[in-house]
């Protein structure tokens, strides 16, 4: 018995080190892209005195440019694969620490529902606009998600719930990252010409502008109390990507066409996992830990950081697996979609600073 279970146990520590030594080229491929990425990003900052285009941004574009020029054998595919989606995964679950309640807490609950409003508006109104171009459904539902929420962060977390493949992450990623460098551009211009004043400012571009860091150079020629407060609205977007997630992880099988829906046998409870996949469970726990005061700031930050890193390794290995070609061919729909998209998000973000006196 004894050998039986040692010979068990050396059987079963073999193929897992058999299955890392699979992973290691395609996740060593993943790291020199990220590597470059990252040294790309740090040009910009040295070149343009700021990061246009972030280093997540630009993995999945040299990943696609690498992949369009050479495809990789199949001792690549093992890692690459972990690397799109296992590593993507585990940083959304990571990314819940980075998430707090408390924030709530620091904003006027008047302006806080008319945020939770726009972005509940938001989504579906920019996933009808995706569907009328002629989107498919996974892509228009990553543009809707990327322009609502957080930028690249909502794409990625949102892309394994829906199983979105590599061509429509990249496609998304690529265009909307691009409009929304116009959109910081652009954005002071129209605060001037509506004679926005700081508060006012700050609030609009929070509920626009695409990404975190952005915002901070959107509200900056406004003054301080205009990068704080766009700061803090945007914050409370990125609070509503658990359960933006959770929602679509219910409504997924029935958004699915009859040729992908996923079935059940008959007679046979659907699992709680094929509901809520286990990385968004995970993302709501770290994220409740965080709101108890079980994640001290450091490690929350340590966190936030590893994320971030993982985020754009999967990013290179997501490119990898993309052809240009195939991703230029939905340009001109994906671009229609973002801007009608922005548009739409700006118009209601207008209405609310309306509704709330702050214009």
């Amino acid at each position: 018995m004894v050998s039986q279970v040692q010979h068990a146990s050396l059987a079963h520590h073999h193929a897992g080190i058999c299955r890392l030594r699979a992973l290691g080229p395609g996740l060593a491929l993943c790291l020199a892209v990220t590597a470059m990425a990252y040294a790309l990003q740090a040009g910009e900052q040295v070149v343009f005195g700021k990061a246009w285009l972030e280093a997540l941004v630009l993995a999945i574009l040299l990943g696609a440019v690498l992949r369009t020029l050479w495809n990789p054998s199949l001792k690549w595919h093992a890692g690459i694969a972990f690397g799109a989606k296992g590593l993507l995964e585990i940083s959304v679950v990571l990314l819940g620490a980075s998430v707090s309640a408390r924030t709530l807490q620091a904003i006027n609950p008047v302006l806080l529902a008319g945020i939770v409003s726009v972005v509940a508006l938001v989504i579906p109104l920019s996933f009808g606009i995706g569907r009328l171009i002629g989107l498919p459904w996974r892509m228009a539902m990553l543009v809707a998600c990327g322009n609502s929420i957080c930028g690249n962060s909502a794409i990625a977390a949102v892309a394994p719930i829906i199983n979105a493949d590599s061509e429509d992450v990249a496609a998304s990623i690529a265009f909307t990252a691009i409009l929304g460098v116009a959109v910081v551009l652009g954005l002071p211009v129209v605060g001037l010409m509506l004679h926005m004043d700081d508060a006012a400012f700050g609030t609009f571009s929070g509920l626009t502008v695409y990404a975190v860091p952005q915002v901070f150079a959107a509200a900056a020629p406004f003054g301080a109390t205009a990068v704080q407060t766009g700061m803090l609205v945007k914050l409370v977007r990125v609070l509503m990507l658990g359960p933006v997630c959770v929602a679509l992880s219910l409504a997924t099988p029935h958004l699915t066409t009859v040729e992908d829906a996923i079935t059940t046998p008959k007679g046979r409870q659907t699992r709680l996992s094929h509901l809520v996949p286990w990385f968004i469970v995970g993302f709501l726990g770290l994220a409740a830990c965080r709101s108890l005061g079980f994640i001290p700031e450091t490690m929350a930050g340590a966190a936030s950081n590893l994320a971030t890193f993982l985020t754009v390794v999967s990013m290179a290995a997501l490119g990898l697996g993309v052809d240009i070609r195939t991703v230029m061919k939905a340009g001109g729909p994906v671009t229609g979609a973002v801007i009608l998209s922005l548009l739409t998000l700006a118009a209601i973000s207008l209405m609310l600073l309306h509704l709330i006196g702050l214009t």
